[in-house]
């Protein structure tokens, strides 16, 4: 991430209103390096994008990095005109059509694009995720809760992957449902869901993805859609999973979202329901059937608890640290981190640092591609992640 010391603003985020803006908020977080949490950072120490983007070459001169570019504009201009080409729409943080289940995430997406309804956004969601090679009960399992929850006014919300990703958005297919993309928004992924997400869109649903426009996924992508499919939910429900899977990465996502999560048991023997039975375990809901879901969904809160306009950034540390600094926690992390597993409470001793502070750096890290959450509270560097 990028270092530097800057003059601290106070300034509310309050989402591009000509033009020029959304330029701007796109060039600076299409920028190299800078992350969704950097780009807040800067955005609260500067004031506006532009001025963010005038001060990029001196961050990245004191952090040592020599012929440092921002983002062209002609790179942000192309990813515009191919919105306009496939019907997708940029919504801001701040503006009256995001969704209001983002708005008070520290990690939210600052943009996001979106294909299809956007009023589809705000409906109530429950997200179901799952193994990509689901059995033939974990499908048929899914698709029961899926079709029940809609039928009950929840919109599904899932990722769109092979397996009970697809089985879901299928069976809440006429209801409306929504799926958010590692990927471009208008890339659909895996390739054989074309069809399905031409559904999604044709019968009142929504793509959503805050990468840019035709951006073929990646593996480290994943872990930061997973966090907008639990965030944009009241509760996700876990079908089946492996011990070690990306599914728990949203099941964790989850819970530090603050987010209800349940989880469907399976048989002891069966691999794919190993993150399962550990979720139920550690104090995840058993689910049964879609009342299970329901019965274990919060109050909804008013909109008048949950204001959506000029929404402040995310509160900073009690102590003021540099960019400089926090590029140095975040070398210091990497430093500590091998390919075998490290327990978080572990790191953050060795480290010894306030958790407060470790925490948005190992978020930074792990959406960045650099670390991996594993369960049970451990931490691993990605191979190549210590670049």
């Amino acid at each position: 991430m990028m270092t530097g010391d800057f003059n601290s603003s106070t300034h509310p985020l309050l989402p591009p209103t000509t033009e020029d803006d959304r330029v701007s908020w796109l060039r600076l977080l299409r920028s190299r390096r800078v992350g969704v949490m950097t780009f807040y950072r800067l955005m609260a120490e500067h004031g506006s994008a532009a001025a963010a983007l005038d001060a990029l070459p001196d961050v990245a001169a004191a952090a040592g990095v020599t012929g440092y570019r921002i983002c062209p504009e002609g790179v942000v201009q192309a990813e515009l005109a191919q919105a306009r080409q496939t019907g997708a729409r940029l919504i801001c943080r701040g503006a009256p059509e995001y969704p209001s289940a983002l708005q008070d995430l520290d990690d939210a997406p600052p943009m996001l694009w979106v294909i299809g309804n956007v009023a589809a956004l705000e409906r109530p969601m429950v997200a179901m995720v799952g193994a990509r090679n689901a059995s033939s009960l974990g499908g048929r399992m899914a698709k029961a809760l899926a079709e029940e929850l809609s039928e009950q006014g929840f919109t599904i919300v899932s990722g769109m992957a092979r397996g009970v990703d697809t089985v879901a958005h299928g069976a809440s297919l006429k209801r409306g449902t929504v799926a958010v993309l590692a990927g471009g928004v208008d890339v659909p992924y895996p390739s054989e869901n074309t069809v399905l997400a031409e559904d999604i869109v044709r019968h009142g649903g929504a793509r959503v993805s805050e990468a840019p426009m035709g951006l073929q996924p990646q593996a480290r992508h994943f872990p930061a859609r997973n966090r907008i499919i639990s965030g944009l939910a009241q509760a996700v429900v876990v079908v089946e999973a492996a011990a070690k899977s990306g599914t728990l990465i949203t099941a964790r996502a989850a819970l530090d979202q603050g987010r209800e999560v349940l989880a469907v048991p399976g048989h002891p023997f069966d691999a794919r329901a190993a993150g399962c039975n550990m979720l139920i375990r550690d104090g995840a809901k058993l689910v049964r059937n879609a009342q299970d879901v329901i019965e274990a969904l919060p109050v909804p809160v008013t909109q008048a608890e949950h204001p959506v306009l000029d929404l402040p950034l995310p509160e900073p540390p009690p102590e003021k640290r540099s960019l400089q600094e926090t590029a140095q926690l975040h070398q210091q992390i990497l430093g500590r981190l091998g390919p075998s597993p490290l327990a978080e409470d572990q790191l953050i001793r060795d480290l010894g640092a306030p958790p407060g502070r470790v925490s948005p750096a190992l978020t930074d890290l792990e959406l960045d591609g650099r670390i991996a959450r594993q369960p049970g509270g451990l931490l691993s560097l990605v191979e190549g992640g210590g670049r």
